[in-house]
């Protein structure tokens, strides 16, 4: 087993109004008895992202070459940053990134870099235009869903899902559409930042709920616990949440885990129909949710447990979750030395 002090590296530092899960995962494995000591390797893609100055949660921080560039770009900088900095495990936090990382899984274990990702396979199964046939084979509701990547098949869609419909990107970010007029201007907007296909989704009226969880690879949920957002941002990003008991939301989340046999963290993401009490999954996202930090307060760290795996160890189940708790998120002006800046943006590290 790996001896501390250990390396970790963490991506995700973009805590901003969408924010990334890597500064409260950095967070979770700050006050994490076993990895308190631990040096935190910040992983950027922006130069304004807020983790890397940070300097009580980040010891330093590297830039890396966005996805687009190639998984070649990404290897080739992860091997300099562990010449440097000898690392034992990354935590990757974005949709996006997922896929390079996970192609580069082995190559990275061969130096040394461990990690607790799913497949390429596990990847897609949950990805949004194959849930549908997903929550079929779990026997999970979901609503009516039409994968689109011409204006013919959007105008079709639309006549099946009925207005308002959710138009939703391929990673990320979702809008309703009341009119063709919309449907047609979010269509634009998404492909040409997420690329296609983009989702057309059936509206749901309803109270969103979602669980931030951990499966262990072999079917077995080792960490979840639900919340119910109390303000949604108009991107419909959570702002604030509640944790909740809800059963049949977690009866949910076991399935899932145990159906998709998940390795890692995920978030759950589900409505309750207010007119019949059922719930839809709407999404599962293949990483920590930003509000992740609830579950830590709530005694239960998702994180420190992932990382544990990543490293060979065994970790037993939680069994309880605290209730009465909230999050509440908010704006920080944090004031920098724009020499800090300069360096990260010229030299790429900080």
């Amino acid at each position: 087993m790996t001896q501390e002090p250990l390396t970790i590296a963490v991506t995700g530092l973009n805590a901003t109004d969408n924010p990334g899960s890597g500064v409260p995962v950095i967070r979770a494995l700050r006050e994490s008895e076993r990895f308190r000591n631990a040096r935190i390797i910040g992983l950027a893609y922006e130069h304004l992202e807020p983790g890397i100055y940070m300097h009580d949660l980040v010891d330093k921080t590297y830039t890396i070459p966005y996805p687009s560039l190639g998984q070649e770009s990404l290897v080739a900088r992860l091997q300099y940053i562990h010449q440097h900095e000898h690392l034992n495990v990354v935590v990757p936090n974005y949709d996006a990134e997922l896929p390079s990382f996970i192609h580069l899984k082995s190559r990275l274990e061969a130096l040394g870099i461990a990690s607790l990702m799913p497949s390429i396979e596990q990847f897609e199964q949950r990805s949004k235009h194959n849930l549908p046939k997903l929550c079929k084979d779990l026997g999970l509701h979901t609503p009516q869903s039409e994968v689109v990547s011409t204006l013919a098949e959007l105008r079709h869609a639309l006549s099946l899902t009925g207005y308002p419909a959710m138009i939703k990107g391929k990673f990320y970010e979702a809008y309703i559409a009341r009119s063709y007029e919309e449907a047609l201007n979010h269509f634009y907007k998404l492909s040409a930042k997420w690329g296609i296909p983009v989702i057309v989704q059936q509206y749901i009226q309803g109270t969103e709920v979602n669980v931030t969880a951990l499966g262990d690879g072999k079917g077995q949920l080792i960490g979840a616990v639900p919340s119910r957002k109390t303000y949604i941002t108009p991107m419909g990003k959570g702002w604030a949440g509640v944790v909740i008991d809800d059963e049949e939301l977690m009866e949910a989340t076991r399935r899932i885990v145990e159906g998709t046999q998940w390795p890692g963290g995920l978030e759950i993401e589900m409505l309750r129909d207010v007119r019949h009490d059922r719930l839809y999954l709407i999404e599962i996202n293949p990483r920590f949710p930003a509000w992740v930090y609830l579950a830590v307060s709530c005694g239960q760290n998702h994180p420190e447990a992932l990382v544990r795996m990543a490293l060979g160890e065994e970790v037993p189940p939680f069994t309880h979750y605290d209730r009465g708790k909230m999050f509440i998120r908010h704006s920080w002006d944090m004031i920098c030395p724009l020499d800090e800046f300069e360096r990260i943006s010229t030299r790429g590290e900080l």
